[in-house]
């Protein structure tokens, strides 16, 4: 087959299959369609297609076919993580300011510790630093993992559970919008190249520099090229930042954080988040699953995907909890909200291809982070449904 043919198989693979299972076997209450696609990436992977049928793996993903996969994968991520970006309000994190500084730092803060810990005792065994990681990038790497918050994947689920637009649903996105802020703002320091600190530099005040330009063109623009220009933004600052040695990742997401949440209408956000998860990345799942090993065997590797998600789901609860006591929430809410922000997917794995593409973490490690997000996710809505509805009877 030629390379193109090779190619439109593998898509076919990538979005039959998963939408298959997911229709099929109707596992929507407790695995949405992204982490169904997350699986099957995993699936077709060297970890288990290629273990159980290399023949059919290696004749589908040829060299030239990947990488046409990560091309696409490599836009579509791109993409997600700006719409991150553009969901931030931070008005709205400055108007209710106590409460969304003392919820975020705690509900970053208890699982970051307790991710350090985990972390520190996944250093002592050989296998799963990365290459190049010196021992604290590891640990608050693998920590912040256990910290996360998936803010547009927390956006599907409140929608799901039809509270995205009540003042509980938008205290949350307060709470998860600082904490991606806190989440980016760490990878670039675990990605900081002494090396190249100049570079960083010059881009960082050149970001500054521009960055005040667009908010001051961005009113002037006609409502409907909005959206085209901040596309062109986007590749400037993921190339920018790529140079500079950052990744393009972490441009991705301050060209989205800079443009003003009102700036490119709601519904247009809404249908772009929508249309980039449908159309681009369930190739960024395969990629990401493409990537997954079990160099360690896989009983070690599920038991430090056990372990950290312990510590993950327990910090985070914990957080939420003492964030709960302090401002004086109503009975049941912490919890609620808890659970809600344990919520890791795609922002977790795409901050963990990072890690694994700077070599700070091992594939091994990879693959531990990647089933960790993929069972909290899973947690979260079956939880969350009967303390939503015990919540509500109680209001």
């Amino acid at each position: 087959m030629s390379t193109s043919e090779l190619f439109l198989a593998a898509l076919l693979l990538i979005f039959s299959l998963p939408y298959l299972v997911w229709r099929l076997a109707d596992t929507d209450n407790y695995a949405p369609l992204v982490v169904v696609q997350i699986v099957g990436g995993i699936l077709l992977g060297p970890g288990v297609l290629g273990a159980q049928f290399p023949q059919v793996y290696q004749a589908i993903f040829t060299q030239p076919v990947l990488g046409s996969l990560n091309g696409l994968a490599w836009w579509g991520v791109m993409l997600f993580v700006w719409i991150a970006g553009l969901e931030l309000d931070l008005a709205q994190a400055w108007t209710h300011r106590r409460e969304s500084v003392t919820t975020a730092a705690l509900a970053l803060g208890a699982p970051l510790v307790l991710g350090s810990v985990a972390a520190y005792a996944m250093v002592l065994q050989p296998g799963w630093m990365g290459p190049t990681a010196t021992r604290w990038q590891f640990v608050l790497g693998v920590a912040m993992s256990c910290a996360v918050t998936a803010l547009p994947i927390l956006v599907l689920f409140l929608e799901k559970l039809q509270i995205l637009r009540t003042d509980l649903g938008q205290r949350i996105l307060r709470y998860a919008s600082l904490d991606d802020i806190l989440i980016w703002s760490v990878l670039a320091l675990i990605l900081m190249d002494y090396q190249r600190a100049g570079l960083q530099v010059v881009f960082l005040l050149l970001f500054v520099m521009l960055s005040w330009c667009l908010r001051a063109v961005m009113p002037r623009v006609p409502v409907r090229d909005r959206l085209y220009l901040g596309l062109v933004w986007l590749a400037f600052c993921a190339l920018s930042a790529d140079v500079a040695g950052l990744h393009f990742m972490v441009g991705a997401f301050l060209a989205g954080v800079v443009i003003d949440a009102d700036a490119i209408d709601q519904a247009q956000r809404d249908a772009l988040r929508h249309n980039v998860l449908l159309l681009m990345m369930p190739v960024f799942f395969l990629s990401t699953g493409l990537r997954t090993q079990w160099g360690l065997g896989g009983i070690a590797v599920f038991m430090a995907a056990a372990w950290l998600l312990l510590a993950a789901v327990s910090g985070k609860l914990l957080g939420v909890h003492i964030a709960g006591r302090l401002l004086g929430w109503k009975r049941g809410e912490a919890s609620l909200i808890g659970w809600l922000l344990q919520t890791k997917a795609l922002i977790m794995i795409i901050f963990c291809n990072i890690l694994l593409d700077k070599g700070i973490i091992s594939n091994d490690a990879f693959t531990a982070l990647l089933l960790m997000a993929l069972a909290s996710t899973m947690l979260t809505v079956p939880v969350v449904r009967g303390k939503l509805a015990r919540l509500l009877a109680a209001a």
